[in-house]
């Protein structure tokens, strides 16, 4: 019986040895110490494996025997690193060699376009300012397959995007816009008198204030696999945006770049197109006041109301102001 204990006991120290793990954390970084999520971290030799976190930071169970980590991404070069304690913190550099088309996907993740599964385009930002124009959404016009884009017809109106069709016929249609990460509902701003034809204004999406020269590029991503991790506001689409930001200059010489853009755009209205409204005429329908209205107001008088406007205790011939049509009584100077 001791003899098995003691066997025991020797396979559950060598097993303790054999599965020993050690916790290395650490934080991955760029040339210029911004924060790499979606990081590859391998241990060498082994299978065993993590990404890094949105701030770049990672954490992993290194067993015993392995003594190197290698950090690999889209765009920079594979790296080894040996472990030395429990922090293993890396700077990455840009990598020399030429690579496949990268696209920013969800999340903003960059990939190789070759790699997804799923239906996504990329419009540049030069592409964008090719032709000017006061509207982003605009700009992406015969740009993209399998977006509709109706274009305002008035200065600075909302302009209304669809990449899946129509899904709703009380809810609102538009595509989900993702700006450096921060999710925007691009609704239009019209009120229901617009939306009827009626009176009422236009002030425009709140994307058309985004400005085309600080646009970097623009992901459309028409796949439901990548525009379900942004859940129930995506299930019409999604376009991210991704902005201009500084970059580090490298080599010896290390210029400060400033560009400049300037663009004006006018707009005049074609008076000649609008409506022609009369003025013989005034407001109401008619004869429909000259009857028994049995209101105190029945008029003698088609097209106006009879009652005393001015307490004088005399009746009165009124136009009736409150109606919409303009049927009424035609005007007389006397």
């Amino acid at each position: 019986m001791k003899k098995l204990m003691l066997l025991f006991a020797i396979f559950s120290i060598l097993g303790l040895q054999v599965y020993a793990q050690n916790t290395v954390t650490g934080t991955v970084t760029d040339d210029a110490g911004e924060s790499l999520p979606g990081v590859s971290v391998l241990v060498k030799g082994t299978t065993i494996g993590t990404m890094t976190l949105a701030d770049g930071a990672y954490s992993i169970e290194v067993p015993d025997g392995s003594n190197t980590l290698v950090f690999s991404y889209i765009g920079m070069e594979t790296q080894e690193a040996v472990i030395s304690g429990n922090v293993v913190d890396v700077s990455m550099k840009p990598s020399s060699e030429d690579i496949g088309e990268v696209i920013v996907t969800a999340l903003g993740i960059s990939r190789e376009k070759k790699s997804l599964g799923y239906a996504v385009t990329e419009v540049g930002g030069d592409e964008l300012n090719r032709t000017k124009n006061d509207n982003v959404i605009n700009s992406l016009s015969g740009k993209v397959s399998g977006l509709q884009i109706r274009n305002n017809t008035n200065m600075g109106g909302s302009s209304n995007i669809l990449m899946r069709g129509s899904s709703s016929l009380t809810q609102d249609n538009q595509v989900l816009f993702v700006i450096d990460g921060i999710p925007m509902n691009n609704y239009n701003s019209n009120n229901a008198g617009q939306k009827s034809g009626r009176s009422g204004f236009d002030y425009g999406n709140p994307v058309s204030d985004l400005n085309p020269n600080d646009i970097e590029s623009v992901s459309v991503l028409k796949g439901a696999a990548a525009t379900a991790l942004y859940g129930s506001r995506a299930a019409n689409g999604v376009i991210i945006v991704t902005t201009k930001k500084g970059k580090k200059s490298i080599g010896e010489k290390s210029n400060i770049v400033v560009g400049v853009n300037h663009s004006t755009m006018f707009h005049m209205m074609d008076k000649s197109t609008f409506p022609t409204y009369q003025s013989n005429y005034g407001q109401g329908y008619g004869p429909y006041y000259s009857g028994p209205l049995g209101d105190g107001m029945d008029s003698d008088y088609e097209g106006l109301y009879h009652y005393d406007f001015d307490g004088d205790g005399e009746l009165d011939y009124v136009e009736p102001t409150t109606e919409d049509a303009s049927m009424g009584s035609p005007f007389d100077p006397n």
